[in-house]
């Protein structure tokens, strides 16, 4: 479907129509729903593990595949294929397909008769998870005027620590309602009633005006920006994306890889994705999401005790999360990714330290502290910058494409953790684990100091348009 670009003069907005404010605010609520949904479901296996394993007999191996099965390949490949998928069909209905995988493989996963059927649902809402990953940020950055790109994206990552303190707390909750070892599928079933929101909410959203200009439909993208944009600065976006999808146009048609062979700037971009990505994971976040009662347990702490801890995990993460968007508003991406893996690599410091220590309940709290320290730097710092930026980083015409290799990579980096952490804990010992985070995190400041640019207070086309002159030719020498 095509039409014609609509006459650049200024429009009235007919009367009646929703408040821009408004429509973004009920947009950015519904769309994070799918953040939720990803902290709900990548955390709720931290408690409900401590229960799987007693009521299905899980080792130390089929531990760490119920855990991984939603990240790999369940998110790797929702993440890999969502990004294409979202170019193709539109970031909406990806949205909505996403969420009709989350109601269905929710209850598949509460239902489980068998550690296998357990893995393959988990696979699917992994899938899930995957897509929504990738999507949401891109919806929002898409959607959100560049004065707010960076508080309504960062929603997402707010509701995702929402998701996962939610996920802490049933499994508190619940642990102390049911005494029984098939607590963990009430658990995991929670889940369904923010995955029916999701799908009924996204139903009625339009698609990105972006999304709809790269498709040619130029009367939905205008009436989009519309609705979402103030009157004044409705024109002025519209035409930016006018131009920015002309240009592209006159190129010829053309897929995905033969913009990349076209335009070699953009495979930096994507490298400079991937690693970025991957990156945020050598902060050892996913091993306080999914292990912390674990750890905290087998460092002493009773089972109800561990439950409650990870509780006050829960707690500081949406803490840190919302002084992280404070902070968004008055410092640069970049500075702000330097100061959380610096502050990320001495927080592991401190935790291999504590794990010399001899065996005692200080010992234990101080584990908490300095796993919260990690928290605190990934959260205020890193992870309200890292999907923000991914979704500012890429060209229209790979956006997608880029988004979904990006995501897959830090999916793949997340599996690989989770899976390897209780291994290489019995193994080789905690304080082995927290020196390899130490040191990740060391390259991941100088990756950041050498080839993260800035994106703050920018449209995305102005952006393109910067990041094309930075990379292309001569100024490819210097990323």
């Amino acid at each position: 479907m095509s039409d014609n670009p609509p006459s650049t003069r200024v429009l009235p907005r007919p009367s009646g129509r929703e408040d821009p404010r408004t429509f973004l605010f009920r947009l950015t609520a519904i769309a994070s729903l799918g953040g939720l949904l990803f902290g709900f479901d990548t955390g709720v296996i931290s408690g409900a593990l401590v229960y799987l394993r007693e009521d299905f007999q899980l080792t130390a191996v089929t531990e760490g595949l119920v855990v991984t099965s939603l990240l790999f390949p369940g998110a790797t490949a929702g993440a890999l294929l969502g990004g294409p998928v979202a170019d193709r069909v539109g970031r909406k209905k990806s949205l909505v397909i996403a969420s009709v995988i989350f109601v269905v493989s929710t209850i598949a996963c509460a239902l489980a008769p068998s550690v296998a059927i357990l893995i393959v649902a988990r696979i699917a809402l992994g899938y899930a998870v995957g897509v929504a990953s990738v999507v949401v940020p891109l919806y929002l950055a898409e959607m959100a005027p560049a004065s707010q790109r960076g508080r309504i994206v960062t929603m997402n990552q707010l509701m995702l620590t929402i998701g996962l303190f939610l996920a802490f707390v049933a499994n508190a909750v619940l642990a102390n309602l049911i005494n029984d070892p098939v607590v963990w599928r009430y658990m995991v079933g929670v889940a369904l009633i923010p995955a029916v929101a999701l799908l009924l909410g996204m139903s009625p959203l339009p698609d990105t005006p972006r999304w709809y200009a790269s498709k040619q439909m130029w009367s939905k993208a205008h009436h989009t920006l519309q609705r979402a944009h103030l009157a004044d600065r409705v024109e002025a976006e519209y035409e930016q994306i006018t131009a920015v999808v002309t240009a592209d146009a006159a190129k010829g048609k053309a897929s995905v890889l033969a913009a990349l062979r076209r335009e070699p700037w953009m495979k930096r971009l994507i490298l400079v994705g991937i690693v970025l990505a991957m990156a945020q994971q050598t902060t050892g976040i996913n091993v306080v999401m999914y292990y912390a009662p674990t750890v905290l347990q087998s460092s002493g702490l009773t089972r109800s005790a561990s439950l409650l801890a990870s509780v006050t995990v829960g707690i500081s993460m949406i803490v840190f999360t919302v002084v992280g968007m404070w902070v968004l508003g008055v410092m640069g991406r970049r500075r702000m990714m330097l100061l959380g893996f610096g502050g990320v690599a001495a927080s592991h410091l401190g935790l291999l330290i504590t794990y010399l220590l001899p065996d005692s309940s200080l010992r234990s709290y101080l584990i908490l502290l300095f796993m919260l320290l990690v928290t605190a730097f990934m959260l205020t710092f890193l992870a309200t910058t890292g999907f923000l930026v991914l979704s500012e980083l890429f060209p229209l015409p790979i956006r997608g494409f880029a988004m979904g290799a990006s995501l897959g990579g830090l999916w793949v980096a997340n599996s690989l953790i989770s899976f390897l952490f209780p291994i290489l804990a019995e193994r080789y010992g905690s304080v082995a684990v927290f020196s390899g985070f130490m040191v990740l995190n060391v390259l991941a400041t100088l990756f950041a100091y050498r080839c993260v640019p800035e994106t703050k207070g920018r449209t995305l086309e102005e952006l393109e348009g910067e990041l094309r002159d930075r990379y292309s030719g001569m100024a490819t020498e210097r990323l």
